[in-house]
This record gives structure tokens, sequence and C-alpha cells, in this order.
């Protein structure tokens, strides 16, 4: 290259690997991006954990069993009341994974049935029972029948109306939602439904269900809240 092609646009080259900043320039803060994209997969993991777990990990010879709730429903912020009479707020649920049956404050043999199977449902999880909560949502001002109340050890009794059931359940009839057994992941989402009177096989299945849910998020799911 002769002296005429040099134009004078070309800079000498630096020796120095970095030039100090002018001090008169403004430094953006970071972009919040960053956060708000983690903040979004803390909260959609568990439900992206239940797609994958519910149609890639299967138990070896059997289907999985219950129905997906798509998309994933977010828990209501509502307070309601406890079997006391005291207002809780339905976030202190959050924390665990749950399982939530609905029933009338009178809970006939059939309910009672439910119940029983609720219950024996989580003792099934053995040593990962600590992660998994048992809740009862009453749809009635009634007392609640002192019949079913051994049942009812280790469980959040709460009074619920039509219209956070439907919020949090999805749109069915109360009844509808009395013949099943919601799974709620640890951020509170519904995202998973099943026969309340499962028997066998059902159960067998239901529990494998269960703890491949637990295995697959034991990385950041404790026991407790």
């Amino acid at each position: 290259m002769t002296e005429s092609q040099i134009t004078t646009t070309d800079a000498p080259l630096s020796m120095a690997v970095h030039s100090l900043p002018d001090p008169h320039l403004t430094v953006l803060p970071p972009s919040g991006h960053g956060k708000l994209l983690a903040m979004f997969l803390a909260c959609s993991l568990p439900v992206l954990l239940a797609i994958f777990v519910f149609f890639v990990i299967k138990p070896t010879g059997q289907a999985n069993f219950g129905e997906l709730i798509h998309p994933a429903r977010p828990m209501p912020a509502v307070s309601l009341v406890d079997a006391q009479g005291q207002s809780i707020a339905l976030s202190q649920l959050k924390g665990q994974w749950l399982l939530v049956n609905v029933g009338s404050a009178d809970c006939a043999a059939d309910c009672a049935q439910h119940l029983f199977i609720q219950r024996q449902l989580r003792e099934m999880l053995n040593k990962d029972k600590d992660r998994v909560d048992r809740i009862w949502l009453v749809t009635d001002e009634n007392a609640i029948n002192s019949e079913v109340q051994p049942l009812l050890t280790d469980t959040t009794v709460l009074r619920v109306s039509a219209s956070v059931l439907s919020a949090w359940l999805g749109d069915m009839p109360i009844e509808e939602a009395k013949q099943q057994l919601f799974v709620m992941d640890p951020q509170g989402h519904a995202m998973l439904r099943m026969p309340a009177d499962m028997q066998g096989k059902q159960a067998s299945a239901a529990k494998n269900m269960l703890q491949k849910l637990l295995m697959a998020s034991v990385v950041w799911d404790k026991p407790g809240r």
C-alpha cells in the first residue's frame, strides 16, 4: 500500500489492550431481563416438570395415571376460613406438594372413602410423604361430620366458595370436583387430577406418578415450608 492510498480516517494501531473509559460516559445498569427470566423459570419449573414426567418419564410397563390440567391453574390470592374459624391466606399452603380433596361438611360414605384414599396415598410415599400436605376443601358452612375426624389428622381443612373453587380447580360442577383428587405443585398450581375413588392398580399408578414428580423435583424442593 502506497502513502497515497492511506486515508485520513486510518488510525495508528495501539499497543494497549484496553483504553481508559471516558469519565463523562453514563454507565447503564444491567438489564432486568435476566432477573425476569429467572423468576419465570422458577415459577414455571414445576409445571414444565409435570408435563415432562407425565409424557416422557413413564413407569416401565405402565401408563401414567391421571389427567394433566392444562394450562395449570394458579392459586387464587385469597384467604379462606379453616375448621376452627380462623382466616388463613391460601398462599400459606405454598412450599409443599398438595393432595387436595373437595367435599361437603356432612361427608357421607363416598366422601369418607375419598379422605381415606388421600391419606393412604400420602402414606404410600414413605420417606417422601413429608413433602406432601393433605388439604380438604369444604364447600358449605355446615358442621363437619364428627365421624370423619379421625381421617382429618394432619389435614388442613378449609371452607371454600364456589367462585374460589372454580378459579383454582377449573370450571366444573362442584359435584364433579368432589369426585377428583387434585395435585398442586409447591407454587400452588393445580396441575393434575385423578379419580378420588381409585383402588388397587389405579392407586399404585397414582403413587408411581407422585414419586416420579417428587424424585424429579428433589434438587429444588425440600420437606417443609
